[in-house]
């Protein structure tokens, strides 16, 4: 049944995080998903209206100079010109003098033109590999936002305004003032594990699972799945199904050896002395031996 749902799950795929790519991230318990991404509810006062919800959007999104930047030029003698447009510092409600502070705290003297609404960076004595080199130096500093959010965007969810974005930092957003957190979540199984705990985990996993199954038309009873997300989660750490995890820390050496690598396995249990008691499904299955399960575990007698 596993089989048949893995394989059958990558044939009709829209995207690389669903499917069967999706259904092996998860179980491998990979650090970074291929896309990560958040669904952030906000608190009753921001998420009314778009425009409440985009202020808390400017506080998130990963802003750099280079994104407000509408020209820069380089001057051998003055320096290195930064010219914005006031539309768009309106629109990040970042000031000329903010981003002075920003580019001051590179250890570079600055000027602020208030009426060309540009900056002036003063380099004195330098070549022009070293005044490009800066210049893009200066355009990669951080003006605002967490830098894991490369981009969001502000859509309305039943009756309520909420942010999706590409990337995903759980923690750091948490601590942006009008973030609902009883409700915001990534698919970033481990950020959850670390921020909110272990039971968290397992419930986001059992709820990934489920909807990319869904998004497949693939009907998997749900005890399977819980029973796959109790394993990954019973330690208190999660652990992916495979060899290097659940699968290769099991005692049984022909229930290792059943999981992919067959050779070393034995290989390395028969020379470290390893004894296999047959008290699995799997060992007793290999041996050909009757399965330690309902009247397997049963010696019965009758009278003639």
């Amino acid at each position: 049944m596993t089989l048949r749902t893995f394989h059958f799950a990558g044939v009709q795929e829209k995207d690389v995080t669903l499917g069967l790519p999706r259904l092996i991230e998860l179980v491998d318990a990979r650090k970074v998903p291929s896309k990560p991404s958040m669904d952030i509810y906000l608190q009753k006062s921001y998420r009314s209206t778009q425009q409440k919800a985009l202020e808390i959007g400017k506080k998130i999104l990963y802003t750099t100079v280079d994104d407000l930047v509408s020209q820069t030029e380089v001057d051998y003698i003055e320096g290195i010109k930064l010219k914005f447009e006031p539309d768009t510092l309106t629109d990040f409600g970042v000031t000329l003098e903010q981003l002075a502070e920003i580019v001051e705290g590179s250890k570079k003297e600055v000027k602020i033109d208030n009426k060309n609404s540009s900056l002036m960076v003063v380099v004195e004595d330098t070549d022009a590999s070293s005044l490009f080199s800066l210049r893009n130096k200066l355009l990669g500093l951080r003006v605002s936002g967490i830098k894991d959010i490369k981009n969001l965007t502000i859509v309305k969810k039943d009756s309520e305004w909420i942010i999706q974005t590409s990337g995903s930092n759980l923690g750091k957003v948490f601590k942006i003032p009008g973030v609902d957190t009883s409700r915001t979540t990534t698919n970033n199984i481990w950020e959850i594990a670390s921020v909110i705990g272990i039971e968290a985990a397992r419930s986001t996993l059992i709820n990934e699972i489920t909807h990319t199954l869904d998004e497949q038309g693939l009907e998997v009873d749900i005890r399977h799945i819980i029973l796959v997300a109790d394993l990954m989660t019973s330690t208190g750490v999660l652990k992916s199904i495979g060899r290097h995890g659940i699968a290769g820390t099991k005692e049984s050496v022909l229930a290792r050896a059943a999981f992919e690598i067959t050779v070393p396995t034995i290989a390395k249990a028969s020379v470290t002395g390893e004894v296999e008691e047959l008290k699995g499904v799997t060992e007793n299955v290999i041996v050909g031996l009757p399965v330690p399960v309902g009247t397997g575990m049963i010696e019965l007698y009758m009278k003639r």
